[in-house]
């Protein structure tokens, strides 16, 4: 086996090889398929966990099998990827990662041990290229310190595009067609007819004792015929407004519809129904303050003041989101549960316009005032998966409402999530303030969880909680638009 040093190149003896890295923390591998330029084709030359096939190269139990052979014409070289599972931290924190190339039973061929890496998430370990019709391999070692998104930019990769949707099902035998729908039908008056039990109008007996005679000013009484004796214009009701002054309630009131409600001083029995009144509207949940001593529990739309303890303004705040995988009962009893990946990210909004967005693969704002932790790929362990700190005196002016999102990058739906909540903490005394806990599971790839947003010199915060159809942040901008402030 030979010892590769950076820079380094050596003839490739054989082509078939299996590329394997050796690194203490939680990496992923994976495969770019580049030009001349050093660029790829199209996103299908990325070669990983979600998309592990290509042209000539195979990912498979962490390992990246290449078949020199199969490579297109048009492809220069293969560049194997390490990339750390958390994007928070580097590999100066462990010892360097050692790549090794081996033919397809097994036997080594080159070592190439990684130093000078420290603050990198990111590093192109070795590549397979292609000069004058051989194939060689040459020892890269070249880091990424701004991250996976950085690379994968540098290769002309889309970095928000979603992962490669699964291959698609043999379509079904068509349905059979369905029935003609039935012709519209008119709608239906808005008016209600007065029941036609309802006693039928005596005239009155001039001989009664207790008989008025009418109010000659009075509008005339027109027996009704076969037919209503009133028909509703169909633009609107002729009532808008009463048609008499003050109304004698000792005079009969011929069952006439009534379509404004008598006034105040009218006998209760002569006020007649409203007719297709909406119900009335819920009241907002009342805005609430907050109080290092007392945590709240949000319900959704709940809105509460980023003050505390006597109107002391928060000035630099973590966003919590947690979450943890549905365990579901296993074939011999035991109990088994498939990685979720759901990412945390931050949309900035100005003027109803997202001008940018701090995720897994942008993990700071421009200016530095958010900070993401990085990735968290399965939601296991206690207390928060992500966290996203916000300075927020340091957010830019124009600025007005971050959008604090949860998407499922691969796909699962929140119905296969349990526990999964936002919580906000006072950074400087890292107190708990508020918690938003998400009740049931929902059939959607994202959700908005909350929306802090400027209400004159003041930041506010809003539990949403309302689903929606996406996996990354691009794709749920038309989703989370209506909750801005």
């Amino acid at each position: 086996m030979t010892s590769l040093s950076k820079g380094q190149n050596a003839p490739l003896p054989v082509a078939d090889v299996v590329i394997s890295v050796d690194l203490s923390a939680p990496a992923d591998v994976s495969g770019l398929l580049v030009t001349a330029d050093g660029k790829v084709r199209t996103d299908a030359d990325f070669i990983f966990f979600n998309q592990p096939n290509g042209p000539g190269v195979a990912l498979r139990d962490g390992r990246l099998h290449i078949s020199t052979a199969q490579i297109p014409s048009g492809i220069d070289a293969v560049r194997t990827v390490i990339t750390l599972d958390d994007a928070s931290r580097s590999f100066g924190q462990f010892a360097p990662p050692v790549t090794r190339v081996t033919d397809a039973n097994g036997a080594p061929l080159f070592e190439y041990v990684i130093g000078e890496l420290s603050s990198e998430s990111v590093v192109i370990a070795v590549e397979i290229y292609q000069r004058a019709g051989a194939w060689k391999v040459r020892a890269v070692g070249q880091g990424y310190a701004g991250g996976f998104a950085d690379l994968v930019r540098d290769h002309g990769v889309s970095v928000d595009d979603e992962p490669a949707p699964p291959a698609a099902p043999p379509a079904a035998p068509p349905a059979p067609p369905a029935a003609p729908p039935a012709p519209p039908q008119a709608p239906a008056p808005s008016y209600t007819p007065p029941s036609t039990t309802a006693p039928s109008y005596t005239p009155p007996n001039p001989d009664a004792p207790s008989y008025t005679p009418p109010n000659p000013d009075a509008p005339s009484y027109t027996p009704p015929g076969s037919t209503p004796s009133y028909a509703p214009p169909a633009a609107a009701p002729m009532y808008d407004a009463p048609t008499y002054n003050q109304p004698n309630y000792n005079q009969p009131t011929y069952n006439q519809p009534t379509y404004n409600q008598p006034p105040p001083s009218a006998p209760a029995h002569h006020q007649m129904p409203a007719y297709n009144q909406p119900p009335a509207a819920p009241a907002a949940p009342a805005e609430i303050s907050l109080s290092k001593n007392r945590p709240v529990s949000l319900v959704k739309g709940q809105k509460v003041s980023l003050r505390k303890d006597g109107g002391v303004a928060l000035t630099r705040i973590l966003m919590g989101l947690g979450w943890d995988p549905i365990r579901k009962r296993g074939m011999f009893g035991g109990k088994s549960s498939g990685s979720i990946d759901l990412d945390a990210s931050v949309l900035m909004f100005s003027g109803g316009q997202c001008v940018e967005v701090v995720y897994f693969g942008q993990l700071r704002s421009g200016n530095g005032s958010i900070v993401h932790s990085g990735d968290n790929l399965t939601g296991e362990g206690d207390g928060d998966d992500e966290v996203v700190a916000v300075d927020l005196p340091a957010v830019p002016p124009h600025i007005d409402n971050l959008v604090f999102i949860v998407t499922s990058y691969r796909g699962q739906t929140f119905a296969e999530v349990e526990n999964a909540y936002c919580r906000l903490i006072d950074q400087t005394t890292n107190a708990e303030l508020a918690r938003y806990t998400l009740a049931g599971g929902m059939p959607f790839t994202g959700v908005t969880m909350a929306v802090v947003n400027r209400e004159g010199g003041d930041w506010k915060l809003r539990a949403i909680g309302e689903g929606f159809n996406a996996k990354t942040p691009k794709k749920a901008l038309p989703f989370v638009v209506p909750h801005l402030g």
